[in-house]
Parts: structure tokens; sequence; C-alpha cells
């Protein structure tokens, strides 16, 4: 008792309702950072609360956030983490796919991220830890090539990673997912991360030239990730659903996604039900930034006659 797990109010929804369920099972106390009005994690209020203390146990943060594009200072954070003898858990999600990752400059003592994100397949993903924690912790699902010696009575277990992968992997995504991760290393990721500074500073740019649209999160590139989120409103004020706006823009073969995407406890801190988002990656291009403008404008125009 007296523990306490430390999160933020920007994350996904996977990396809130998982620490629910041990604070639930455990007793711990589940506290987080807050955000300041431009979308960064309220670090001097987090210090001013004592948000992360000797009670404090694990530290677990996206690196990137997926709605606000919001790249966290992870690093300093887990400094801060280590020196009260916390464990840091980093969600790569948002932040591998565009960013080159040395957990060891990161400060991760575990960090995960999906293969959907970096051009791979669905149903995989990477868990990365210190060898001394994954020896530590007990396998979670039981079956085939995870065990040592099985007895009738009792079973020993396999050293990592071999003792969290029982059953038959799922050989095809593995496969799929390591030719991704070979063809980003072709790319390069600090190209990559160039090209995601570049083009994300086009799209904010052009969301500033249209009256009506609010961007959530930082509204340069600085420190930013490639999604951005934005709410969009007629010229004389009235609100546009992002539901409305996803499908008038689905119409025009833009692709866009409308809802509180797996972050509802972020939008209630903004103020909104729900949000519009852009993704961009390496192959997004200037010319569809141009045509995302221009059908935001279109959408503008489309319900502005309607009011």
């Amino acid at each position: 008792m007296g523990d306490e797990i430390v999160i933020s109010v920007l994350e996904h929804h996977s990396n809130i309702v998982p620490w629910q369920l041990l604070a639930q099972r455990t007793g711990a106390v589940l506290r987080w950072f807050d955000i300041t009005e431009a979308g960064r994690l309220d670090l001097a209020k987090a210090e001013a609360d004592g948000l992360i203390n000797e009670r404090t146990r694990i530290v677990s943060l996206a690196w990137v956030s997926n709605v606000l594009g919001t790249v966290n200072p992870v690093a300093q954070i887990a400094a801060q983490a280590h020196a009260v003898g916390a464990i840091v858990v980093v969600d790569g999600s948002q932040g591998v796919p565009q960013l080159p990752t040395r957990v060891s400059q990161l400060g991760a003592d575990l960090l995960a991220f999906t293969g959907h994100k970096l051009v791979g397949p669905t149903g995989i993903g990477v868990l990365w830890g210190r060898y001394d924690l994954l020896a530590g912790l007990p396998p979670f699902l039981g079956g085939g090539e995870m065990i040592e010696v099985v007895t009738m009575e009792s079973s020993t277990y396999a050293p990592p990673p071999y003792r969290f992968e029982a059953g038959t992997p799922p050989i095809a995504q593995a496969v799929g997912l390591g030719a991704a991760i070979e063809y980003l290393e072709g790319v390069g990721m600090e190209w990559v991360a160039a090209h995601e500074t570049e083009i994300t500073a086009y799209a904010l740019a052009g969301m500033a030239s249209l009256p009506g649209v609010r961007v959530l999160g930082p509204t340069e590139a600085v420190d930013r990730g490639g999604a951005v989120s934005f709410t969009l409103s007629t010229t004389d004020g009235l609100e546009i659903h992002p539901h409305d706006v996803m499908q008038l823009l689905d119409a025009r073969g833009i692709a866009v996604r409308g809802g509180h995407h797996c972050a509802r406890p972020l939008h209630a801190r903004l103020g909104i039900t729900a949000s519009s988002r852009a993704s961009s990656y390496l192959y997004t291009t200037t010319g569809e930034i141009d045509a995302l403008i221009d059908g935001l404008a279109y959408v503008q125009d489309f319900f502005g006659r309607r009011a």
C-alpha cells in the first residue's frame, strides 16, 4: 500500500486502462502529469505537486502523443524516476516509427511499439526490456515453447524472451515486421524524422491560414510528431462535428480520422468530445497537404451555406 504509478493525461487508452487495472488489484495510487495550454507536459506543476516521489514505483509515458503530436521529454523524466528507484515504461508506438531510437539515451527500462505504425503488418509489436527486469518477471501465458522442464508436479521456464512467447508465434507477421524495419533502416530514420518535421510544419502553416481551424497541441513543428489533431468551424463560428469533417473529406479522397482517438481523458481535459486528425508519414507529400487544406476550406463552405 502507498505505491504510486505515474502516467499522463495525454496517454492513449492502452497506457491508461492497464494501469487502472493494476492499481485496482494492488491498491496502488494512479497519478498523472497534466498538460499546459500549449499541449506539453506541465513539468512545473508536476514538480510543485511532487508527482514523482519516493512512493513512485512506475512511470509510464508516451514518447509521442498520438493526438497532440507532442514529443515528451522522456529522458528528463526518466532521470527523475530512476533517482527514486522507479521503473520507466515508454509507449513508443508513435515515437519509434518517426524518430531514431536509442533506448539507452531515452532512459527506458521497458519500451513497446506496434508494427502497423511503421509500415508493417497488424497483429504484432515489440517489447524491449532490460534483461534483468525481464528475467525477474513471471510468464503471463502458459503453453509450449515457454518452458524449460515440465513434470506433473511443477514446471520451470525458459529464459527471456522465450518465457513470454507461449504457443505458435505470429510467424507471417514477424517476417513482415522484420521486412518493415529493414526497409526503414534502409531509408534512414534521420531522413524520416527530418521529413516528418518538414511536412508537419507545412501542414501547420496551411491550417493556420484558415480561420476556424483550432490545432490541438503545439502549433510549431518543434519537438512535435506528425499527428495533427484539430477542430473546425465555419467562418461565422458554427462548429462542425469531426465525423462530418471526416465524411466530406473522404468523399474527396482525403483520409482523416474523427473521434477521440482512444484518448478520451485528453479530449475531456481540452474541453471537447472529439477532434479530427490528419496523420502524415514518410510517404506524405506537400501536394497531399495542399489537398487537405483545400478540402477543409470546402467543408467550411459546405456547412457555412447551411448555417
